[in-house]
């Protein structure tokens, strides 16, 4: 070290000795240390203490060229650290303050913060072992050269262990604290960089460096002001320290990572004074691929959701900070605007409640006779079976209100009460918890979650947990579904005014018909008229067809259901493309009849066809044909043309106002398929984008032909 770096040494351990004696008196004529009595406080104190004398025997060592005050120095520099642990460890410790007289009912502010006796521990065993270091190469000058890496590994884990104390030590300051205390942690912050710095490389290489040396008690120094700047604020902070579970989680990752780099740092020391030639390569190879190590780890969920369940489990009487997961999981629910993006946040929100990589959510939509179909998925396989409404399974949860454990199941089955699983869970091998969603006492839905990434007891406190959320989230659904149906109900009544200008345009069509007959007593033997006239009452037509197939009526037909002979409504289809100029293949295997009405199932039919005419192409296909399967009657209608996305059959093709027609309205296929289940039958859809579509409808057979319909009842 040249005299350059030993003069700036020398300055900079005075104006530490100085600033910090300057502290220590302040804090002393200040009503800061009217709080003596408490341990934090002192703790300070003592800590900004040991740093002054750690100034001033630093300088006496340069000055007067004495060894002993130099080794003396280290000790109290240790002894400084001593002050700074003791300090966040007893301020974690503060019980909180009396309720205050605004809130007297709060139970927070009357509850003692949890002392993180775990960390306690590890703080003496740095300490003593820095100190023992520190001690025995001051004492021992003739086992100095031994205890060299000893010193220095302690001293750089002495910075490590501070700044994870800090961190929490900041968390768990209430918010309007923060403002107080954040001086203080900026200062000390950057002092204990600083040294964390200065010894890591110190041990990476064995050696000290002489220019951070040289500057270190000036960094000290000028970090004072920061400290001097919190205690010109309130010091009230200091006993309103909360334990949460995040500093908890995140100052044993601190902890945890600071003891990985510890053991990084003495394999590459060894590696690199034993490994020969090749010492310094590996242990750059060794630490390099370590810090990649460590990085993976950190992004590695299953390694965090053990973490964090091993510190709920031994460190907090309760696994859950309810407070924290009621707070987030309102929130998720509160900010989605639609019906899916709500449905996968209660599946991830739940999920996340257990650690849990994956889930789904089964919901019964109104009309939907099938039961509970899935609705919402997150990394979980799509299943396409629907669960009965009145299933064992729905049955067990809705009297029950139970969560229904598979591993739970698979061990003890007679625990639920004869229970029988469905079929496609066997589909799932990681199924874990099925969580049944509960409105009042009605099941509105379910979710599945996989396996938890790491063991979960599922307890009291977890069933609990889950029922409560659930619940929650099923009032946040049914409003959701509520919502839509206020949307639709809306939306006809659009429609109904609607119909007011489909009642101008008709009469706008009967007006140019009356005007063409009383031009044809005057014209009916001109050419040119009758051929005028035939275009006339072909655009009218078309025009009345097309409004007959947009708009369509609320009200049931006068009179009861009829048998209907579906192949006459397969002839008057053909008839309809022909007048189109369409070909419609037509296959007839056997006459068949079905009950319900002769035009209600001809606007059906009709409308099926007039698709399959309006999606294909005048040279590709389009069939029809009639038979029967399975006792039913059925109707299959087939194009080649430019079919229908999954998604659009699944989600939308039988929801109203959903179309892929630029003119379209979209009420035709819903209007069909209500229709079809009323008269307990039912639509089958089979499309590809193109390649064509195929519909089947299934109706129930009548054996015996009924009455026709008498000619003159309303059309619906």
């Amino acid at each position: 070290m040249n005299s350059g770096d030993i003069a700036l040494m020398t300055v900079g351990y005075g104006a530490a000795a100085l600033a910090y004696t300057g502290f220590a008196a302040y804090l002393c004529r200040t009503g800061y240390l009217g709080t003596l009595r408490t341990s934090p406080t002192l703790s300070m104190l003592a800590a900004v203490v040991a740093t002054a004398f750690w100034g001033w025997l630093g300088i006496g060592a340069l000055v007067l060229q004495e060894p002993v005050l130099g080794r003396a120095s280290l000790i109290a520099d240790v002894l400084r650290y001593g002050g700074w642990y003791a300090f966040f460890l007893l301020s974690c410790r503060m019980p909180a303050p009396a309720a205050s007289p605004s809130a007297p009912g709060d139970p927070a502010a009357r509850r003692p913060v949890p002392a993180i006796s775990w960390m306690e521990p590890v703080a003496i065993a740095l300490l003593v072992v820095a100190l023992v270091a520190q001690s025995g190469a001051a004492f021992f000058p003739g086992h100095a050269a031994s205890l060299a890496q000893l010193v220095l590994v302690s001293a750089m884990a002495l910075p490590i262990f501070a700044l994870m104390l800090l961190e929490q030590f900041y968390r768990n300051l209430s918010v309007d604290s923060r403002w107080n205390a954040k001086p203080l942690c900026l200062g000390l912050a950057g002092a204990f960089l600083f040294d964390f710095y200065f010894y890591s490389e110190s041990v990476l290489f064995n050696r000290l460096d002489s220019d951070a040396m040289s500057v270190r008690a000036v960094i000290h120094a000028l970090m004072l002001p920061l400290l001097v700047l919190s205690s010109l604020r309130r010091t009230a902070w200091v006993s309103r320290l909360r334990m949460s579970r995040k500093a908890a989680f995140h100052s044993a990752t601190l902890l945890i990572a600071g003891a990985y780099l510890l053991l990084v740092s003495a394999i590459g020391y060894y590696l690199r004074y034993f490994g020969g030639d090749w010492g310094p390569a590996l242990q750059l190879t060794v630490v390099f691929s370590a810090l990649v190590a460590l990085v993976l780890l950190a992004f590695s969920g299953t390694l965090r959701s053990r973490l964090r369940v091993s510190v709920s489990k031994h460190f907090f009487r309760y696994r859950y900070d309810y407070r924290e997961e009621w707070l987030s999981f309102t929130a998720a629910l509160s900010g989605k605007k639609t019906p899916k993006e709500l449905g996968e946040q209660v599946v991830r929100g739940l999920a996340d409640m257990l650690e849990s990589p994956a889930g789904g959510l089964w919901l019964r939509h109104a009309g939907d006779a099938a039961g509970f179909r899935q609705s919402a998925l997150w990394n979980l396989p799509e299943v396409h079976a629907a669960e009965p409404a009145d299933s064992s399974l729905c049955h067990f949860m809705a009297t029950s209100g139970w969560v229904v454990n598979l591993q739970e199941y698979r061990n003890d089955a007679a625990r639920y009460d004869g229970m029988q699983l469905p079929v496609w869970l066997a589909e799932l091998p990681q199924a874990w918890l099925i969580v049944p969603l509960l409105l009042g006492e009605e099941l509105i839905g379910f979710v599945l979650l996989d396996q938890a990434r790491t063991p979960v007891d599922v307890n009291w406190e977890v069933n609990d947990l889950l029922k409560t959320a659930a619940r929650q989230a099923a009032t946040f659904l049914a409003q959701m579904q509520a919502t839509e149906a206020l949307l639709e109900a809306r939306k006809f009544d659009a429609f109904n005014r609607m119909s007011a200008f489909v009642v101008h345009d008709l009469k706008n069509i009967v007006t140019q018909l009356a005007l063409m007959l009383e031009n044809a007593k005057r014209l009916h033997a001109n050419p040119e008229f009758q051929q005028d006239m035939l275009l006339t009452v072909e655009n009218s037509l078309t025009k009345m067809r097309q409004l007959m197939l947009q708009l369509r009526e609320g009200e049931a037909p006068a009179g009861g259901a009829l048998g209907v002979d579906l192949s006459a409504i397969v002839e008057r289809m053909r008839a309809l493309a022909q007048r189109q100029g369409r070909t419609l293949e037509v296959a007839v295997d056997e006459p068949v009849v079905t009950r319900g009405h002769d035009e209600r199932l001809e606007r059906v039919v009709g409308h099926v066809v007039q698709n399959a005419l309006d999606a294909t192409p005048r040279d590709r296909r389009v069939w029809i044909r009639l038979g029967r399967a399975s006792g039913q009657a059925r109707v299959e209608v087939g194009d080649t043309g430019a079919g229908m996305s999954e998604e659009f059959v699944r989600d939308r093709l039988f929801r109203p106002f959903q179309t892929t027609k630029q003119a379209g309205m979209g009420i035709g296929a819903y209007e069909s398929f209500q229709y079809v289940q009323e008269l307990g039958g039912k639509i089958q859809v089979d499309s590809q984008l193109g390649h064509g579509t195929r519909v089947v409808i299934l109706l129930p057979l009548l054996e015996t032909r009924m009455e026709p319909a008498l000619a003159g009842s309303e059309t619906p």
